[in-house]
């Protein structure tokens, strides 16, 4: 029979993407495991996404959300009661290959893979380009570098939290791989007690796999398995509020994994010296467009940080929510 594979997708207002992602994970090869649960978690979508969806080789099930739960907790919502070898999150805006499944089981199941808990695999772009979906574990130096346009120039001296320096053409043990394509060990996953819920959206996959490292195992990225990726499916009209969500996690995940003065002077960075340097960007590339969605996601960013960094958001999932229509 080979291992169990269950593979949990979370979907909020992907129009097209979930229905093309289905189509490939129904044609895929299944040679060397059993593939058990295919579990779509829809939150809230008010675009019939996860409406009318039949994939007769598929083993399909839908959790339909009465509201938009954040991506953390549907993913553990679909992995909750899985009895699988192993466990795929998987982005709607995504496509599998015919053999990207078979070839993932087989490298984990390698028994020189054993300590291996998460792996990931080559991610392609639409234009077919070789992404950089690999990053270091986040560090607030990696971020200063970063906003400073330091990594940019200097990248040998000064490096990105991104792998800039690596063109993602070889296989190798990293520290993090995101989490549009995260393959993990099922009970590795119920040790570590899955993504904290506390992230509404973003940095939950970076807070996971530090979690599984600091747990003993190790994060492998295969190139020899690839997916097409388009990015940001669910989000990508949103992009003020992307990037408010992107900063919050951010800042919460440096008070949640950093000592208090490496996430002091990430929060002050975050405010103070990021802002100036987008916002500069926005201007040399002459985006009006860009300056005021920059503005607006700041704005609410200091709107919210009386509740950020408040006690209440570090101990209940639900003050991380901030009550948008229709936003993951």
């Amino acid at each position: 029979m080979g291992p169990s594979l269950d593979i949990i997708i979370v979907n909020w207002n992907t129009g097209a993407y979930l229905r093309d992602c289905l189509a490939a994970l129904s044609g895929t090869q299944r040679d060397g495991y059993v593939l058990g649960r295919v579990v779509v978690v829809d939150n809230a979508s008010s675009d019939h996404s996860a409406d009318d969806l039949f994939y007769p080789t598929l083993p399909l099930s839908i959790i339909r959300n009465n509201s938009n739960r954040g991506f953390a907790a549907a993913c553990n919502q679909g992995a909750e009661d899985s009895m699988a070898d192993y466990l795929l999150f998987l982005n709607p805006d995504t496509s599998v290959l015919n053999d990207t499944l078979s070839k993932s089981v087989a490298w984990m199941e390698a028994p020189g893979n054993s300590r291996t808990g998460v792996s990931g695999v080559q991610l392609l772009d639409e234009n077919g380009n070789v992404s950089r979906s690999c990053s270091r574990g986040f560090k607030t130096r990696y971020f200063i570098y970063h906003m400073l346009g330091l990594s940019r120039i200097f990248l040998n001296t000064f490096p990105d939290y991104v792998y800039l320096e690596w063109d993602h053409l070889e296989s190798r043990h990293i520290e993090h791989v995101i989490g549009a394509y995260l393959f993990i060990r099922r009970l590795l996953f119920e040790e570590v007690k899955g993504f904290d819920e506390r992230f509404f959206v973003y940095c939950e996959d970076v807070d996971l796999t530090l979690k599984v490292r600091q747990a003993g195992w190790s994060i492998y990225y295969l190139s020899t398995a690839q997916c097409h990726h388009a990015g940001c499916g669910s989000s990508r009209q949103t992009k003020a509020r992307r990037l408010f969500y992107t900063l919050r996690s951010r800042i919460f995940y440096g008070f949640k994994n950093f000592g208090t003065a490496s996430a002091v002077t990430l929060l002050l960075a975050t405010l103070f010296i990021e802002p100036i340097s987008r916002i500069g960007d926005a201007m040399v590339r002459g985006s009006m467009t860009e300056f005021l969605e920059i503005v607006h996601a700041y704005v609410s960013l200091w709107r919210a940080l009386p509740g950020i960094l408040g006690s209440q958001y570090l101990r209940q999932p639900e003050t991380m929510r901030l009550e948008v229509e229709g936003w993951q």
